[in-house]
C-alpha cells in the first residue's frame, strides 16, 4: 500500500531578490543551504546534527563552447515533500519508505539566456542532487568538458579508497587518511586486464570515510544514466573532491540532448556505521519499476563450473592446438581435445547432479561455446557467436537433463569487451536461450573495449549495459553483468538486472588473495548501489590442493565463508567451490543449502568499516532468521541481542563458527558447530577470529 504526500510551495525571484534557500531532513537532523555567490556560480553546504559535513562547495558544468558554472541568478526555488512507501520485486526489505524534502531551484544566465535546473531531495540518511536541462532555445545539444560538482570535507577523513579508473573497480582498499592517498597511490593501482587510472589523488565511488568526530560520510550516485560514470579527484590541499567524469575515446565526457538531466550525485551521512549499510538513499533516487511482468523474475542459488577454471585446473578452451580461431569457419571436429576443457557433457551433469541433490536453483557452465583458444588480449572483434557449442557440449541434452531434476542452466556470455560483437549476436543469443530455457545469463566484459578507445566507464559503455538489460527484459532473461559499470540502484527500475561484480571478487583470492579486511569494507562502497555477485562459499582455501601449481589461498576462514551468504547482500548468490570440496564438510554445507536469498527485513546488529559487520536477515515469507559476521585480520568479539525474533515464538539456533584456533592462513578450516534453543530475550557473544567469522541458522519451532 502506497501513501503520498506533496505540498508544494513556489517563491519567484528577480535578480536584485533573495539568492539563498534551506532545506532540512524530514527529521531535521540533516541540513542544506543553496545560494548562488557574487560570481553567479551555485554554492551549497551540508550539516548533520549540527556538524559539517559539506563545506561551502561551488557546483556547475563547463561545456564546449560556454560555461554552465557562474554568471546565474536564482530565477525560481521550489520546495515539495514527498512520502510513500513501495515495494521490490526483491530484496533486503519487502518494503522500502521513500520520504524526503526537496528544493528545486532554476538558475538563469541573463547573458546567454540558458537556464538549468539543479534538484535536492534531503533524506534522513542522506542528500541527492542532479542536474536538469530543460529544452530551450539556447540549449538543445552540447557536449560536456567537465563536471565541476565539490564535495569540500571538514577535515582530513580516513577514508576507504580504491584508486580512480576509466576500466576497472577490481582493486584492492587502502584504508588512509585522505592527506595520505597521494603517497599511498603508486602501491594501490595494481594489475588488472583493462585499467585506466587518471590522477594520483582519484578516487571511486562509493567512496566511505570516517571523520574524527564520529560521522561516516559515503559519496557515490544514483541512476546512472545516459552519461559517463562519475570518479572524484581530490585536492589534498583543501580535502576538497571534484566529480570527475570518464571520458570518451575523443576525450570528451558527455554527449546531451535537451530536456535531459544527470545522475543523482549521493552524499550518505550518520553517526551510526549500520545506518549507512541499512540506507536506501541509492535504490530512492532511481525510477519506479519499468517492467509490467516481473512474476518471471527469481532469486537465484546456483553453483558452477567455474572455480576449477579460475584456480587453473581446467581451461575454458576445448584445444590446444588452434593459434586462431575463425568462428564459422574453424572446424573444431578436425582438432584434439585437450583434455582440461571443464564445459563437458559429463562434468556439466555431476554438478546438474549435486544441484538438484543439494536444492539448488542453477547451474552455471563457462567455456560451453567456441572461440575461447584465442578469445583474450588480440582485440578482436569477432570473437564469439554466442551460439556454437563446443562438440563436448550437448546444449539440447543437457538442458533437458537439467530440466528433469528440476534444475536449470545459466547462461555465459563473456563479450571479451567487444561490443559491437555483442550486440550483433544478442537478439540470437537471447533466442537461443529463450529455446532452451536458460532464464539468466553472467555477461563479462574482460579487455579493454572495442570501439578502441573507449573505457568500461564511458557514456557509450553506460548506455549498451542498459541495452542489454532492456534487451534481456523483453527475453525475461535476468542478467549478472561482470566487468561493467558499478551498480547505482538501476535494479529498482529494471530489477531483472539481478547481479553485477564491479569490484574484487573471490576470484581474485586464486590471483593472489584479498585482504581479510576486503568484505568488511565492500557492503559500505560496492553495495551501496546494489548487490554483488562476490561468489562466496570457498571451503578448501589452500588453492595447492585443487591445483598444485597455484600457491594462492583465500584469506578467510572457512566459517567466514559460510557468513558471506549473509553479509554480502545478493538475490544472485553461488556456492562457489567444487562439489567434491563440500562433500568433505557436509556438515558446515548444510548453512549454504539453508540459507534464503531473498528478504522480508534485514538487521545491522554490528558494523564498523574495516573492522566488522555481523547482520541478521529475516527469510522471504518465513519467520526464519539468518545471522552472519565477517571480521578483519584483527578478530571480533560480537555480543549478539536476539530482540529482533518474534517475541511469542522460540527458535533453534545452529551457530557455525570459528574453532578456538581458528585463523585464515594458519588454521582457515577450524570450526564449530552447535545447537541451542533462542528466543528474543536471548544473548550471545561469539568470537570471529583473524579473517573469520560465523554464521547462525535460526529457524522456528
Amino acid at each position: 500500500m502506497q501513501s503520498v504526500l506533496l505540498s508544494l510551495s513556489f517563491l519567484m525571484m528577480s535578480a536584485w531578490g533573495l539568492q539563498a534557500e534551506d532545506l532540512k531532513s524530514p527529521n531535521g537532523r540533516l541540513a542544506m543551504h543553496f545560494e548562488v555567490d557574487g560570481m553567479g556560480c551555485p554554492v551549497y553546504t551540508l550539516s548533520y546534527k549540527g556538524k559539517p559535513v559539506i563545506k561551502r562547495s561551488r557546483l556547475g558544468l563547463e561545456a564546449e563552447g560556454f560555461s554552465l558554472r557562474e554568471g546565474f541568478q536564482l530565477q525560481k526555488a521550489e520546495t515539495a515533500t514527498f512520502d510513500e512507501t513501495w515495494k521490490p520485486v526483491w530484496g533486503e526489505v519487502s518494503s522500502i519508505r521513500n520520504h524526503y524534502n526537496e528544493l528545486a531551484v532554476t538558475l538563469h544566465q541573463p547573458k546567454d539566456d540558458r537556464t538549468i535546473r539543479i534538484r535536492f531531495r534531503l533524506y534522513d540518511d542522506g542528500l541527492g542532487f542532479r542536474y536538469e536541462f530543460p529544452e530551450q532555445k539556447n540549449l538543445v545539444y552540447f557536449v560536456i568538458k567537465d563536471e565541476y560538482s565539490e564535495f569540500a570535507m571538514a577535515g582530513d577523513h580516513k577514508a576507504f579508497w580504491i584508486p580512480g579508473d576509466y576500466d576497472t573497480q577490481e582493486y584492492d582498499y587502502t584504508e588512509s587518511h585522505l592527506s595520505e592517498i597521494r603517497k599511498l597511490m603508486k602501491a594501490a593501482v595494481t594489475f588488472n586486464t583493462s585499467q585506466t587510472p587518471f590522477s594520483p589523488t582519484g578516487v571511486q565511488t562509493a567512496l566511505m570515510m570516517k571523520s574524527a568526530d564520529g560521522l561516516y560520510i559515503n559519496l557515490h550516485e544514483a541512476a546512472l544514466v545516459d552519461y559517463p560514470c562519475m570518479s572524484l579527484e581530490l585536492d589534498d590541499k583543501t580535502m576538497t573532491f571534484r566529480s570527475w567524469l570518464t571520458p570518451d575515446a575523443q576525450g570528451k565526457k558527455g554527449y546531451m540532448q535537451t530536456p535531459c538531466q544527470s545522475p543523482w550525485r549521493t552524499i550518505m551521512v550518520s553517526d551510526d556505521a549500520r545506518e549507512i549499510l541499512a540506507s536506501k538513499l541509492t535504490l530512492n533516487l532511481n525510477e519506479p519499476c519499468a517492467l509490467k511482468d516481473v512474476s518471471w523474475i527469481k532469486p537465484v542459488k546456483y553453483i558452477g563450473v567455474w572455480w576449477e577454471m579460475i584456480t587453473g585446473k581446467s581451461t575454458w578452451a576445448y584445444t590446444n592446438d588452434l593459434l586462431s580461431v575463425h568462428i564459422g569457419v574453424t572446424d573444431y571436429t578436425k582438432v584434439k581435445p585437450n583434455g582440461t576443457h571443464a564445459a563437458n557433457n559429463d562434468k556439466v551433469r555431476r554438478y546438474i547432479d549435486f544441484a538438484a541433490k543439494h536444492g539448488f536453483d542453477q547451474v552455471l557452465v563457462e567455456g560451453w561455446n567456441i572461440g575461447w583458444e584465442d578469445w583474450f588480449g588480440h582485440s578482436k572483434d569477432y570473437v564469439f557467436d554466442f551460439l556454437t557449442p563446443y562438440p563436448d557440449f550437448d546444449i539440447k541434452a543437457l538442458n533437458e537433463y537439467a530440466h528433469s531434476k528440476g534444475v536449470k542452466l545459466m547462461m555465459h556470455h563473456e563479450t571479451s569487451a567487444s561490443i559491437r560483437n555483442y550486440e550483433r549476436h544478442m537478439e540470437e543469443a537471447y533466442q537461443l536461450m529463450n529455446k532452451y530455457g536458460y532464464n539468466a545469463v553472467k555477461s563479462g566484459y574482460v579487455g579493454n573495449i572495442i570501439p578502441r578507445g573507449e573505457h568500461h566507464y564511458g557514456q557509450w559503455m553506460i548506455n549498451h549495459y542498459l541495452y542489454a538489460v532492456k534487451k534481456a527484459a523483453e527475453h525475461h532473461i535476468m542478467v549478472n553483468a561482470h566487468e561493467a559499470v558499478r551498480p547505482t540502484g538501476l535494479c529498482r527500475t529494471y530489477p531483472n538486472l539481478i547481479g553485477n561484480e564491479a569490484a574484487r571478487g573471490t576470484e581474485y583470492e586464486s590471483f593472489g588473495g584479498n585482504k581479510p579486511f576486503h568484505t568488511t569494507i565492500l557492503p559500505f562502497t560496492r553495495l551501496m548501489g546494489g548487490p554483488m555477485d562476490y561468489t562466496p562459499g570457498i571451503f578448501e582455501t589452500r588453492i595447492k590442493n585443487v591445483n598444485p601449481e597455484n600457491n594462492s589461498f583465500v584469506h578467510s576462514t572457512l566459517a567466514r565463508q559460510l557468513a558471506l551468504f549473509v553479509t554480502m547482500y545478493s538475490p544472485l548468490q553461488m556456492a562457489a567451490d567444487l562439489p567434491e570440496n563440500y562433500e568433505r564438510f557436509m556438515d558446515a554445507f548444510q548453512f549454504i543449502k539453508d540459507v534464503a536469498v531473498d528478504w522480508d527485513d534485514s538487521k545491522y546488529l554490528e558494523a564498523e568499516p574495516g573492522r566488522y559487520i555481523t547482520v541478521a536477515r529475516k527469510a522471504k515469507g518465513t519467520n526464519n532468521w539468518f545471522v552472519g559476521c565477517t571480521a578483519s585480520e584483527n578478530g571480533h568479539m560480537a555480543n549478539i541481542s536476539f530482540d529482533f525474533l518474534d517475541p511469542k515464538r522460540k527458535y533453534t539456533a545452529t551457530i557455525y563458527a570459528d574453532g578456538p584456533t581458528a585463523h585464515y592462513e594458519k588454521n582457515p578450516q577450524a570450526y564449530t558447530i552447535k545447537k541451542m534453543t533462542v528466543t528474543n530475550k536471548s544473548r550471545l557473544t561469539l568470537r570471529a577470529a583473524s579473517g573469520g567469522g560465523f554464521a547462525i541458522s535460526i529457524i522456528e519451532q
